[in-house]
């Protein structure tokens, strides 16, 4: 049964729309939120986890049934680097068909038109033309490390679609390219390429090592978007008309990619990150780690025809980053030093280092 999200008498929706971030306390998420705080004319509807557990059917449920919403941004997801997708595919897989199913079904059961999806690049196959266009998608073999996670964002893709088709709703998925910027998770084994870098070369810094290790060959080459040019991305994409996006693909192939359309080696960027940070040592690549997919570059020309363009270039967002990065590092020191007990701090340090290296 479809329930439609109706008002009492005594309660009149405002005029601004109400846009329900799911996923906010994340990069993607903070980025959203920042940019529809700077357009202005909508009201944010916003829960943490411990409030709304959106792998939780039931939880869901209860929180659409309460909440007036228009449109829903869905940046929820388990997500994570080769190491945290090869030790985790199951919780990889489970947990973001649980959130993108739970969220979707919802928002249609709710009478909610307007939704977009976020996914992921690492959707397309392993070895597909470069660059990866949208109809490359189911084209071939997936990049295995990191499967179980591409078929969940693939079934999230696939669900949007098919209720447009079936219900008329308009409920659009976009693709991002490798993402970096304000509020990642910078875990020495579970996070992405670039975080992780650069937690290895600051550390490599503060504690005066000459020598830093990167998963891999070096090889590969990536290409990478500032969060917040993706958030930007997403505005200008969800102010286009339906019947515009529609025009970009096809009911089965409707999603669009989100890319710099630039690409670097990890090789070249590992050295621009020891440039940034200001680590003069020695870069060892390690080749009996796995590289993951060769190349992955997205065609965005879809997106681009819009008129939608990255401002922030690679070294500039980098910049911004590592400084975000420092900072938060800084204000983490002061506090170790304010709540431990005389004597602790650098014994408490050392054992999350330790933990984090593990």
């Amino acid at each position: 049964m479809r329930i439609m999200n109706k008002l009492p008498a005594s309660s009149v929706r405002q005029s601004s729309e109400r846009i329900f971030v799911a996923g906010h306390r994340g990069m993607v998420g903070a980025a959203l939120v920042r940019a529809l705080q700077a357009r202005g004319g909508s009201q944010l509807i916003l829960r943490s986890h411990p409030g709304l557990d959106l792998s939780n059917a039931s939880d869901v449920q209860r929180f659409f049934a309460s909440t007036a919403i228009d449109t829903v941004y869905l940046a929820a997801a388990r997500v994570g680097g080769i190491h945290a997708n090869s030790h985790y595919p199951a919780e990889f897989i489970l947990q973001n068909l649980q959130i993108e199913t739970n969220v979707i079904q919802q928002a249609w059961r709710h009478g909610i038109q307007k939704l977009l999806f976020l996914g992921s690049s690492c959707i397309y196959p392993r070895m597909a033309p470069q660059p990866m266009a949208e109809d490359s998608l189911l084209a071939g073999p997936l990049e295995p490390s990191n499967e179980p996670y591409a078929i969940a964002k693939i079934a999230g893709i696939k669900l949007c679609e098919s209720m447009n088709r079936q219900y008329g709703t308009d409920y659009r998925s976009v693709m991002p390219t490798n993402l970096y910027g304000p509020g990642d998770n910078y875990h020495l084994h579970d996070s992405h390429v670039l975080p992780a870098m650069i937690r290895r070369f600051h550390e490599a810094v503060e504690n005066n090592h000459h020598e830093v290790v990167i998963w891999g060959s070096g090889r590969p080459l990536r290409e990478f978007l500032y969060v917040d040019d993706l958030a930007n991305a997403c505005l200008h994409l969800m102010q286009q008309t339906p019947e515009v996006v529609a025009a970009l693909g096809t009911p089965q192939c409707a999603h669009l990619n989100v890319g710099s359309g630039e690409e670097i080696s990890i090789a070249a960027l590992a050295q621009l990150v020891a440039e940034v940070i200001g680590f003069e040592g020695r870069i060892v690549f390690d080749d009996s780690k796995p590289d993951g997919t060769p190349r992955k570059l997205l065609d965005s020309s879809k997106l681009r025809s819009l008129g939608w363009q990255p401002r922030v270039s690679l070294r500039e967002g980098l910049q911004r980053t590592v400084r975000q990065f420092q900072l938060a590092q800084q204000h983490r020191s002061v506090a170790l030093t304010v709540s431990a007990p005389p004597g602790s701090v650098n014994q408490a340090a050392r054992h999350e280092a330790s933990r984090l290296r593990l």
